[in-house]
Formats: C-alpha cells, structure tokens, sequence
C-alpha cells in the first residue's frame, strides 16, 4: 500500500518553530524504517496468491488483524485519537485502498496490480487541477501523459476479462491512494493515525462476514499467509512509515517506497511463477521511471519556489 508515493506531491516535512531540523542520525534512521516498510509491503501479492478465499474476505480479516498492530501502536505512543471528518473520510478512502488492492491481486497479476497503484502521484495532479484549481506546470503534465502511455500498455498484453477488471481495480486502488492523501496530505499526527485506524476497522466490518458467506478452506498455508498479511504486510508497515515521515522528507519515503512495485512481482515470480506479460513489463518500466523522475524533478522545482518566495 504504497501511500508515500502520494505523499511526493507534498511539501517536504518542516520541523515546528524554534525547534532543529532531525540530525543526520534520525534521517538515516528514517530512511532505515522506510526501506523496511516498503520490503514488507512488497509482500502483499504473493501471500493473497496463497489464499484460495474470497478478496472481501481475505481484506477482512488481514485489516481485523492489522488493526490491532496499529491500535496497539497508538496506545504505546500516547496518541489520542480524533474522530473529526478528516479522520472518517481517510479511513473510507483507505477501505477502498485495500479492498481494491485484495481484488486487483485476485483477478490480474501481482505485477499490474502495485505498479497500477504506483500512478497515484498522476491522480493528484488531475484531482488537485480539477478541484483545488491548481496549475499544472509543464512537467506534470509530461509525467501525465508518460503515465498514462505506460498504463496503456497494460492492456495490450493477451488478458482474460477478468484480467482487465483487475488492472480496472489496480487503477482504481491508486485513485483511492490520491484521495486518502489529498484528504489528509497536511493533518496532523493524531488525525493521520485514526483515519489509518478507521479504514482498518471499516474493511474489517464489510469484510469479515465474507469469511462466513463464501467458501473459506483453512490449512496452516491459509493461516499462515493471513498472519503474514495482517502483521507484518499492513500493521508494522503502517507504523513504520508514521516513523520514518517524522524524520524524512516525502521526496526521500517516495523514492525508497518504489522498492515495493520492484519486489512485489519478484516475490510473485519465485514463489508461483506467474510473471507479467511483456507489453505490461515495458508499461511498468515506464511507470516506474517517469514518476521516479518526476518526484526529483518536482522536488528541486519546490526548493527553487521556496527561496525564491523568501528572497521576494
């Protein structure tokens, strides 16, 4: 769930008046804590290849779980929870995030499916242009219309129907990215973390019935996957990145978060063989690059503004 992609469209995190910027140390640290978080989102695909269930089921009780890795987190931290609207529209865009990311895995493959959610950035152009009636400079729209070339070729490859609903979904997990961020892109700490929480527990309130309504063979694989899932490829993920944003800047946990839709196919490949067809591989390249490139570019453009902004 690579939501520090969203976050490379916003400002580079300052530190609060009067106090120092993180030291060299705590940046290192940070990129440390992101490099861990984006591995173990890497293995989202491979693990929900592994359970023959229902996607809604399979998001229900991977949520259920990571809830309570992110609740208890809350609880060590001290941080108070704010049930403003901010909160509840992150957690019902977070929902759609990881729904759409349990399908989009299920009906096309674990490549299409994170590289598709890596578009995110693109969305954030569109929706900030659309109704925050931001200007788009010349470099976002390149990136744009390199993204959508790189998605288009997607849909080339020889798919079966459901194969193109689940590049759909992909497609549709990365607008859910956009959304969650714009919604909560410059909150802070406590309304980020609840909202994390509420789409943990609303995807566990839709989901779980699943478990209950579809067919749900359980063996220690099955058991051991959800585990996988809930702990270790979306509640310590989840934390890891509220640590690593502290400290690093969004231009930095972007770049690193890229190690996700690198891994995710690799993991898928080794362990059930199922690769990406040629045309989505050359779209993946392209995705990957563009927005890669984009983020350094929109970066050094941000800082140039900046000091030119002071020194006016």
């Amino acid at each position: 769930m690579n939501t520090a992609t969203a976050a490379s469209n916003g400002a580079e995190l300052k530190s609060p008046a009067g106090k120092p910027g993180p030291t060299k140390a705590e940046q290192r640290e940070s990129i440390l804590y992101m490099v861990i978080c984006a591995s173990l989102w890497s293995i989202g695909g491979i693990f929900i290849k592994l359970v023959p269930w229902n996607p809604f089921a399979i998001a229900g009780v991977r949520s259920a779980i990571a809830a309570l890795i992110v609740y208890s987190y809350i609880r060590h931290r001290g941080i108070s929870l704010k049930f403003v609207p901010g909160a509840f529209a992150s957690g019902l865009f977070m929902s759609g995030i990881f729904f759409s990311f349990v399908i989009a895995n299920k009906l096309t493959t674990a490549a299409n499916a994170i590289v598709l959610q890596f578009v995110s950035p693109v969305f954030i152009l569109i929706l900030s242009a659309v109704f925050l009636h931001k200007k788009c400079r010349r470099g976002d729209l390149v990136v744009v219309g390199m993204t959508l070339a790189g998605i288009s070729l997607f849909f080339f490859d020889q798919l079966t129907p459901g194969g193109m609903l689940g590049n759909c979904f992909a497609i549709l997990d990365g607008l859910m990215v956009a959304c969650a961020y714009l919604v909560v892109g410059q909150v802070d700490e406590e309304t980020r973390m609840t909202g994390i929480l509420l789409g943990q527990l609303f995807t566990a309130a839709i989901g779980l019935p699943a478990v209950f309504l579809t067919e749900t063979p359980v063996n220690g694989t099955v058991v051991f996957s959800l585990l996988a899932l809930g702990i270790f490829q979306l509640g310590i993920p989840y934390v890891l990145f509220g640590l690593a944003m502290k400290n690093g800047s969004a231009l930095a946990c972007n770049l690193i978060g890229a190690i996700e839709p690198l891994l995710n196919p690799v993991w898928v490949v080794l362990f059930t063989g199922e690769a990406p067809g040629f045309f989505a591989l050359i779209g993946a390249v392209v995705v990957i690059v563009s927005i890669s490139l984009w983020c350094v570019w929109n970066d050094r453009v941000s800082r140039l503004e900046s000091v030119e902004g002071e020194d006016g």
